[in-house]
């Protein structure tokens, strides 16, 4: 694996003259043919390189406690679900902590899933024509690539989501072999050990539902808004840009902006009327349906899971009642 190591943006104060420069942070990049690097790269560098601001970076800070949260920018989508924090842009994925070991698989797949089948077969080509149309693409050569494949960004992001809910179904798995018969044996025997057993577990289970039912939110919010979900359209913003509208612009409305480029966006869905389109839409709901009906099955299953526990509560308290009314009536 490549290592690289970008220069730090410096902030020069003009009074005192003194240099301050910006901590890095270890990234990974995953590009089109699924090539993995790592770069340490100041915040500034990142988000001059994506487009986004400094609040959407910070979302991704793992020090920080946020949200799920899944949100579409002018150039990228700011991913934040449980150990996943990356910015995938229509070209690249930038990854936080990839030498964490939750993270590692999902490189692994990423870099697998990530180049596109007809980039593969033509790997072999004895010249470099057909790599220079794919890597400088027409808005009609993007437009066939969406339909014949997912474009990047949904690669991308299917990667994600799969590895996700596939995490959570498998902690909820685990907790389940775990809990299940613990709580058959604390009806069969209740002691201070089975009871201190079950209370841990409940715990643990009362975490994870909450961070499932964070995920679910998420993707539950973005099925429901079609707005949303075609901003995550990239490839089809992307091929929008070379719109009329685009091109009239000054030169000095710098698509590197976010809020320039937001203004673009705005005036190319306004001229070209595709990038919300229904059929945009649809490929992105498919997507999520299939991601939110796997997490919501794995939430089905806490929610069983706490029902027999309040269950075998209810049953504890029942068998304590009648040894207590027992002793009552003895004495």
């Amino acid at each position: 694996m490549a290592r690289a190591t970008l220069p730090s943006v410096v902030d020069t104060q003009p009074f005192n003259k003194k240099k301050v420069a910006v901590a890095s942070r270890q990234w990974m990049l995953l590009d089109l043919k699924g090539e993995s690097i790592v770069l340490e790269i100041d915040k500034y560098s990142i988000m001059h390189r994506v487009g986004i601001h400094a609040r959407d970076l910070r979302i991704l800070d793992p020090l920080l406690s946020y949200p799920s949260t899944i949100l579409g920018r002018e150039r990228a989508i700011v991913l934040n679900l449980e150990h996943i924090k990356a910015v995938i842009t229509a070209e690249e994925v930038f990854l936080r902590d990839p030498t964490n070991e939750n993270v590692i698989p999902i490189v692994e797949e990423l870099c697998r899933r990530l180049p596109m089948k007809r980039d593969i077969h033509n790997n072999n080509e004895p010249n470099g024509i057909e790599s220079l149309k794919l890597r400088i693409p027409s808005k009609s050569r993007l437009s066939q690539d969406i339909e014949e494949e997912p474009p990047f960004e949904f690669r991308a992001l299917e990667v994600v989501l799969e590895g996700i809910c596939s995490y959570l179904d498998a902690r909820t798995t685990e907790l389940e072999s775990a809990a299940y018969p613990a709580l058959d044996e604390l009806t069969s025997k209740i002691s201070s050990r089975n009871l201190d057993r079950v209370r841990k577990l409940k715990s643990r289970m009362t975490r994870l539902t909450a961070r499932v039912q964070k995920v679910r939110d998420e993707l539950g919010q973005l099925l429901d808004d079609d707005d949303d979900m075609a901003d995550l359209f990239l490839t089809r913003k992307l091929a929008g840009s070379s719109s009329p509208v685009a091109g009239s612009l000054p030169a000095h409305w710098a698509v590197g902006s976010p809020t320039i480029g937001s203004r673009i966006s705005r005036a190319s869905r306004a001229s070209l009327g595709t990038y919300t389109a229904d059929n945009d839409v649809e490929q992105l709901e498919m997507l999520l349906e299939a991601y939110f009906m796997q997490i919501d099955g794995t939430l089905n299953k806490l929610i069983a899971l706490r029902e027999y526990i309040d269950d075998t509560e209810d049953y504890i308290n029942i068998q304590l009642d009648n040894h207590r009314n027992q002793l009552i009536q003895e004495l």
